[in-house]
Formats: structure tokens, sequence, C-alpha cells
């Protein structure tokens, strides 16, 4: 899937069974580089069990809401060719919020779309420049099903910031395709984590295929949209859902 060496920043990449984690392993055993980064020093832990499995991984804690520290990290990883933008919902400091619109205040706004949104901006901004520059480049967005297509009571601020990510693979999808760099999200449905609530569990088991996906199956669709055999897709969403938006009645 990669004709030459790569190297790839995956952010968001804390937990042992998230996302993060399952698209970092996914690429380190395609025999990409891999940079993982997380708000706080529990990715250390997640590089170490990355390169007892014989990974090259390493970690860089970093709050990427923060253009300073995106602005480190930059320093600290160097050329990067695959950049997952993969931070957001929530931090082990902040859990995500559940939380009605008129409930919301103005800084409870402003961390649903720091965290999930301009986390996504400042690390594209920090690494895409050195993409167009060397004439390659691939950047995969984790947008989500929640906020492009449906959305739950209490998700006014994090539906607002996925629908945004998917606003934002298009405008720079159109950006830099000639540079031969493209910009692509991801969009998953109900994916069991160990953030997953019991309603969400129980919510997955009405979707078409009766259950959630898994960490491993997203960072599938983001292998795809990273590797060389992705050259042709740009400013797409692949949505990982199981087909669960294509219904109406949802049990």
């Amino acid at each position: 899937m990669f004709r030459k060496s790569r190297r790839a920043l995956v952010t968001g990449a804390g937990a042992a069974d998230g996302i993060g984690m399952a698209t970092a392993r996914a690429l380190g055993e395609a025999g990409v580089s891999v940079i993982i980064t997380a708000s706080s020093a529990r990715v250390e832990q997640r590089a170490e069990e990355l390169r007892a499995e014989g990974l090259d991984v390493r970690a860089v804690v970093a709050d990427l809401t923060l253009s300073g520290d995106v602005e480190r990290l930059g320093s600290e990883a160097g050329e990067i060719d695959i950049l997952v933008n993969n931070a957001g919902m929530g931090t082990v400091a902040q859990p995500a919020l559940q939380r009605r619109f008129l409930d919301l205040s103005e800084s409870d706004w402003d961390r649903g779309i720091d965290v999930s949104l301009k986390t996504a901006f400042l690390s594209t901004r920090g690494f895409l420049a050195g993409m167009v520059q060397r004439g390659h480049g691939r950047v995969v967005n984790m947008a989500s099903v929640t906020g492009p297509y449906v959305s739950n009571e209490g998700e006014a601020a994090y539906s607002a910031a996925k629908a945004g990510m998917i606003g934002l693979t298009h405008a720079v999808a159109l950006e830099v395709g000639r540079s031969g760099v493209t910009v692509n999200a991801v969009a998953p449905g109900w994916i069991a984590t160990g953030a997953s609530t019991p309603e969400e569990l129980v919510a997955a088991r009405n979707t078409p295929l009766g259950r959630a996906g898994s960490p491993a199956e997203v960072a599938a669709a983001v292998l795809f949209l990273a590797s060389d055999a992705a050259s042709y897709v740009n400013g797409a969403v692949l949505v990982v859902d199981g087909g669960n938006i294509l219904q109406e009645r949802k049990g």
C-alpha cells in the first residue's frame, strides 16, 4: 500500500482501546513510521505498547488546542507524510460534554469547537505546507456521522464541530490537490471503545449489522485513504457505520 517509506502523525491516540491507537497500529503494521500524540502522558504508554509489538512508534505529549504546543510538536516530529486528525470529543482532563443547547455556556461551546475542530485546523496548518512543498501528502480527518448526517440531543457543539470537519476537508482538498496532497475524511457511527456508554452500545445493536463497529474497522478506512492506492480519492467522506444512517426506522 505504501511504495516508499512514509512517516505519519496520529493525533488523539491516548486511549488504549480508541480509534487513534488502532490507527497507529494499522499504519505501523503497514510499515509506516508513526508518531502519536495526546494531551496527557498516557500516550507514552501507548507508544511503549506498540513498540512491544515491533512497530516503529514514538510519542509526543501536546495540547493541540494551543498553537504553541502544535509548533513544538512540529519541531519534534519533523517531516510528516500522513496526518490523521483524530483528536476530538474529549480529553482525560475534560471529558466530552453532554448538554442541551439552551444550557450551553459560551465556554462550553468554545471548548467543544476547540477540541473537535480547532485541533484539526492547527495540526493541518502546521504540517500541510511541508507536504505541498514535497509534492506528496495525505490528510485524513476523523469526522463523524454525528453532525454531517445525524445528531443527538445534547451534542450541538460536537455536531457543529464534526460538520465543520467535513467543510474543512472539502475546502482544503480543493486547494492542495494539484500539489500531490489529498485530504479526506472518515465518518464513524457507533464504535465500541472504552468511552462507549451502555446506551450507545444498545443503540449499536439496532444498526443493520446488529453490532457496534470496532476501532480496527475504522482504522482500516483510514489506512486506505492514507495509502498510495488512494491517490485519486480527494475530498471524500467515507462513512463507517454499518449502514445505520440508511435507516429511517432504528428500532
